[in-house]
């Protein structure tokens, strides 16, 4: 086995995980074409939770979910999971209503939203060439929902809200403290989903569901576990600068889908925003990569200097 073979791993497992999140949004679109969304919500919920309870105890952290009362009294895990839930809502309406690969498309801004969310919220530092990327990105975006004109209504508002909701999710993961277990905080989260399901089903005509469709649920909610589980070991296994560019296969995956499964073509202009989105995204990777190194070299520098004194 060659020297680059974790890095091939990583590179598998990354694409892996996007193929196991778009499935997961093709079987809930399937769902919600036709079953109430709240009730779709609930039974997912019910499954993903059994599946995270499953994952908790496989990797051993369900005993750490029994100090449930610091968890719920951290604000850090409180806005995390309420952003989650937030996200999840006007994303899945979102998607509902939009092809599947536009949809895809606008939540590929996320890393140059959070670059500048973390600039501005948590003051991390971002030169101009970062900012010039994340216009550049936005710019992408507008090119993909086009507002102004037909193609732009409240569903694409709703992308963007997603994006923002998504976006403060990570900032908030960004701040929790280093000895809160990441496994039981995506337990609660899957269950906040669910009763965010329960809470919205009494103001919905509330049908029984098809074999046919407990089994898509059913499916979704496994798949999403498992793209998770691949997310999680793509970063464990591979460098993070050669794996991370691997999540935009996920756009490629949207795009197949949406085309086999739900005869979505792309025009023009959706996929010129698509590229330019993810050039930026992979941009402001590059620089931040580069300016990570560049502070790694001269924290040596300044500490052999102060050895050699």
């Amino acid at each position: 086995m060659n020297a680059h073979s974790p890095n091939i791993r990583g590179a598998i497992f990354m694409m892996l995980a996007m193929a196991g999140y778009v499935l997961n949004d093709t079987f809930m679109k399937f769902v919600l074409g036709d079953l109430p969304f709240f009730e779709a919500l609930f039974i997912r919920g019910i499954f993903a939770t059994l599946f995270m309870v499953l994952l908790c105890w496989r990797m051993g952290a369900l005993s750490k979910f029994r100090d449930l009362r610091r968890l719920l009294d951290h604000h850090t895990v409180q806005l995390r999971v309420v952003s989650e839930v937030g996200g999840t809502y006007f994303f899945l309406t979102a998607l509902s209503h939009m092809p599947i690969a536009n949809v895809t498309a606008v939540l590929q801004i996320l890393p140059l939203t959070i670059t500048f969310a973390a600039a501005w919220v948590l003051g991390e530092r971002v030169g101009w060439k970062r900012y010039a990327a994340i216009l550049i990105g936005f710019c992408g975006v507008m090119l993909i929902l086009r507002p102004g004109t037909s193609d732009f209504d409240i569903y694409a508002i709703y992308a963007l809200l997603a994006v923002a909701f998504i976006t403060t999710r990570d900032l908030a993961t960004r701040k929790m403290p280093n000895d809160i277990p990441t496994l039981p905080v995506s337990l609660l989260t899957a269950i906040a989903i669910m009763l965010m399901g329960v809470a919205g089903m009494p103001f919905e005509a509330v049908e029984a569901p098809t074999l046919r469709q407990i089994a898509l649920l059913a499916a979704a909610a496994g798949i999403l576990s498992v793209g998770y589980t691949f997310s999680i070991s793509a970063m464990r296994v591979g460098d993070v600068s050669f794996v991370t560019p691997f999540r935009y296969s996920i756009l490629l995956f949207a795009l197949l889908l949406g085309f086999f499964v739900f005869g979505d073509v792309p025009d023009t202009l959706s996929i010129i925003g698509a590229v330019i989105v993810v050039g930026s995204g992979l941009f402001t990777f590059y620089r931040e990569r580069l300016v990570a190194r560049k502070a790694a070299i001269s924290a040596a520098s300044i500490s052999t200097s102060s050895r050699s004194h």
